[in-house]
């Protein structure tokens, strides 16, 4: 009976560590694919100041002429948000299909709880609560899954 208990306790103790992975990790996928609707697909990431839409459409960066502020404004949103959709995806896919070979991955942990610091340093000093809350619970989710993971 000793063994049954404790290989349900394993599969118990696996499950929460795969529920917390792929939560922390569906929540950064999820603020990625609304910041690439809202890019895209609305006026949400468009300045109040029409001017300021105006100036940045005819400002070029010094770097080159090749585009203008308001192209890269796009891009850059853009390219965040596909960093984003794939950390997501990449944790959440590597978490159902190879979780024996990820789960002790001492790297791949590093590498999630530095991008999710990253995510809320950058929350915290440049975006608005409700990023920053959201990133604050797929933080919260690592850390606990790193914790759990080298019990």
């Amino acid at each position: 009976m000793g063994d049954q208990e404790s290989s349900r306790s394993t599969n118990f103790f696996t499950m929460i560590i795969k529920a917390l992975w792929i939560s922390g990790a569906g929540i950064i996928l999820i603020l990625g694919l609304i910041h690439l609707l809202y890019t895209f697909f609305t006026d949400k990431f468009n300045a109040r100041d029409s001017a300021a839409v105006t100036a940045m459409q005819n400002t070029f960066p010094v770097l080159t002429k090749e585009t203008t502020m308001w192209k890269a404004w796009i891009g850059f949103n853009a390219s965040h948000s596909a960093g984003a959709i794939f950390f997501g995806l990449v944790n959440i896919l590597l978490v159902a299909r190879h979780f024996s070979v990820i789960q002790h991955s001492g790297l791949l942990h590093i590498l999630n709880l530095f991008t999710v610091s990253f995510y809320l340093w950058l929350g915290k000093r440049y975006w608005f609560k409700v990023p920053f809350t959201g990133i604050c619970i797929s933080a919260g989710c690592f850390i606990a899954v790193s914790a759990l993971a080298f019990l």
